[in-house]
């Protein structure tokens, strides 16, 4: 099924939750809403749920508009944050439920249930109550009350939050397997970037109702069309640092009073066709720079060392700005000792000062 969303906003009063957003999500995709706390990624998912009326757009499920269709009427599936089963009921009668309202007859409604629980695996625990299993089995039991429906379209309002964390990288590979299995449309809204870039086929990011980006998640991580967007995506999160451009002696220059890096023509090309000044924000990832001693390079100052296992991370003083910096062990040096940085400039990202839109990307 396909799932498009076309001019919708959504006001509380005086409050715009979603402001002016187009999505077209494509039959058998799964996309992820990811964002801050409030801004608008679940107010969204209960529009296409049609449990929130739009203030203004419509949205379409293949060709056919359903602004005014009942919930009911939508061949939707959804799963809760909190899971919503009820207590006093069995598993199987926790997802039976659904058919239950449909009248379904007895047998094929227990033919129903004893195959979604195959499919998720929780056969075994049909007679349990939801009070006697663990979160992730609880999860499972949410995920097959909304399959056991056969939904053209699966919606999860942050499926994995209540998971630890083990339980949730398991969880993660078992749902994106499953979809694949099904190829039912499926729109998850998380606040998890990780989640959401190794699920997603793509990603909604979104920021204050209004959508930043809506692409892969190899795109969005090499190359993110705004600051938000670069600042939001990854982790550790990314360096920025405000720069100057200037011309000298034929060479392009971003300097500032800590630094000073010669731009490639080809780069220079990018910025001068989309900058209007030459006041610019450079972003580059921590896992981008390098680390030495011999002094060549910029000169910093270590500031913390934090081993990560297989990485150290380490934060140095630049002027006024604290950068981070990922780099393999041993790191043999000491906070407060001198090191030079290295950036690949290949990697370098460059953004408006005033509109915070990337300056590398036509």
């Amino acid at each position: 099924m396909k799932v498009i969303i076309k001019d919708v906003s959504k006001h509380f009063g005086n409050v715009r939750a979603v402001d002016n957003l187009n999505l077209e999500i494509n039959d058998g995709e799964l996309v992820a809403l990811l964002g801050p706390s409030g801004c608008g990624k679940t107010t969204i998912l209960l529009m296409i749920a049609g449990i929130y009326k739009l203030t203004t757009g419509y949205i379409y499920f293949n060709e056919k508009m359903v602004n005014e269709v009942l919930p009911k009427d939508r061949k939707i599936g959804m799963v809760f944050q909190s899971y919503a089963l009820y207590p006093h009921m069995s598993v199987f009668n926790n997802i039976a439920f659904p058919l239950k309202l449909r009248r379904t007859p007895r047998e094929e409604m227990r033919e129903k249930v004893f195959k979604v629980a195959r499919l998720v695996q929780i056969e075994e625990l049909l007679n349990r109550k939801p009070g006697q299993l663990s979160g992730g089995q609880q999860q499972r039991v949410a995920l097959s009350r909304a399959l056991v429906k056969e939904p053209d379209i699966l919606l999860l309002d942050e499926p994995l939050s209540n998971l630890d964390a083990r339980l949730r990288i398991e969880m993660r590979s078992e749902l994106k397997k499953l979809q694949r299995r099904l190829s039912i449309t499926t729109i998850f809204v998380t606040h998890d970037q990780v989640e959401a870039m190794t699920m997603a086929d793509r990603v909604a990011i979104m920021n204050l109702g209004h959508l930043q980006q809506f692409s892969s998640p190899d795109e969005l991580y090499n190359y993110p069309k705004n600051l938000f967007v670069a600042g939001f995506i990854g982790s550790p999160p990314t360096n920025f640092i405000d720069v100057s451009l200037e011309r000298s002696n034929g060479k392009f220059i971003l300097r500032n009073e800590s630094l000073e890096l010669k731009l490639p023509r080809e780069i220079v090309s990018k910025v001068e066709s989309n900058s209007t000044s030459s006041e610019m924000v450079l972003g580059i990832r921590p896992e981008h720079i390098t680390l030495n001693q011999g002094k060549k390079g910029i000169k910093t100052e270590v500031y913390v060392i934090e081993p990560l296992g297989r990485e150290i991370l380490v934060s140095v003083k630049l002027g006024d700005y604290i950068v981070k910096v990922l780099t393999p062990p041993p790191f043999k040096v000491g906070m407060g000792e001198k090191v030079w940085l290295g950036f690949n400039l290949d990697k370098i990202m460059l953004f408006d000062k005033e509109t915070e839109k990337s300056l590398l990307l036509s």
